[in-house]
């Protein structure tokens, strides 16, 4: 039992090393897409946690993961039960950066309409792009002006404003918002005096859109909900057994690592389906 625990927190220590090497960072710099630190650093960018990592994420889920696994293990002595719960711990940081990304990308889908409304009236006004985009820091929305403050002093330090608007989509990490800043781009570069009917257009447009996907995630909640609950209700009621350990030991037997190994993966491939069923697609960043 205790080589078997030493092997695991061998595999978990292997893993966090294989993220820290270098490799990992240049393969991630090279490629945005490629590698699991990159995928987690651009969630992490998504959901608005600029003091954490990923290799934070990581070591925090390899000693979540242990801590977890030691105590089922103490409580139950059965160790593919420990095994089990130690994935789940492992998984929480995840898990809970995802639903913080979902949960600020819904909210911006809210705040972008007052916020290119904000904008169409300041170039209506006169004024210029990185004045209009600066004076949001102080008229927009509250969850928004933070990020638009850091522009402005940006631009006041460097006065460049192609690169104020680089650093402006990656602090912000929203598919909207990656529209909005090329829009301005280009806008900044062409030229034109059709950008207020353009901002105009697109606030409707990002009205109508998150009125829309409200009424949708509304009536599809239910699914995604029943989907949660379907998969959490037999390791909520294994845990619950596992306080008593004559009530799990015969899961230590290979016929019960079978029963845990594959009840594990018929709920990751149910999950997985019902949430594609029911859940909305997921808007990309194609212009990051």
């Amino acid at each position: 039992m205790g080589a078997l625990l030493g092997l695991t927190f061998g595999v978990g220590v292997v893993m966090v090393w294989q993220g820290w090497t270098g490799s990992g960072t240049s393969t991630a710099s090279r490629n945005p897409s490629g590698g699991v630190l990159a995928r987690l650093d651009e969630l992490i960018a998504e959901a608005g946690l600029e003091a954490v990592s990923g290799r934070q994420v990581l070591l925090s889920g390899a000693g979540l993961g242990l801590v977890t696994g030691l105590t089922f293990l103490t409580v139950s002595r059965t160790v593919p039960v420990a095994l089990a719960f130690a994935v789940f711990g492992a998984y929480a940081p995840v898990a809970l950066v995802r639903l913080r990304a979902r949960a600020r990308q819904r909210e911006l889908r809210d705040l972008w309409p007052d916020a290119v409304d904000n904008l169409a009236s300041a170039v209506r006004a006169g004024l210029s792009l990185p004045e209009a985009l600066t004076q949001l820091g102080t008229r927009g929305p509250e969850p928004l002006r933070l990020t638009f403050q850091r522009f402005g002093e940006d631009y006041r330090a460097t006065g460049r404003f192609a690169d104020c608007l680089d650093a402006l989509k990656r602090r912000l990490a929203d598919p909207t918002g990656d529209r909005i800043v090329e829009s301005l781009r280009i806008a900044r570069d062409v030229g034109g005096s059709d950008l207020g009917r353009l901002l105009r257009t697109l606030s409707a447009f990002l009205r109508e859109d998150a009125r829309t996907r409200s009424e949708l995630e509304a009536r599809q909640s239910w699914v995604v909900n029943a989907a949660r609950l379907a998969v959490a209700a037999p390791w909520i009621l294994l845990a619950l057994l596992s306080m008593r350990s004559v009530s799990v030991e015969a899961f230590n037997a290979p016929a019960g690592w079978l029963v845990l190994a594959g009840g594990g993966g018929l709920c990751v491939a149910a999950y997985r389906l019902m949430m594609r069923v029911g859940r909305l697609p997921r808007e990309e960043r194609v212009l990051r």
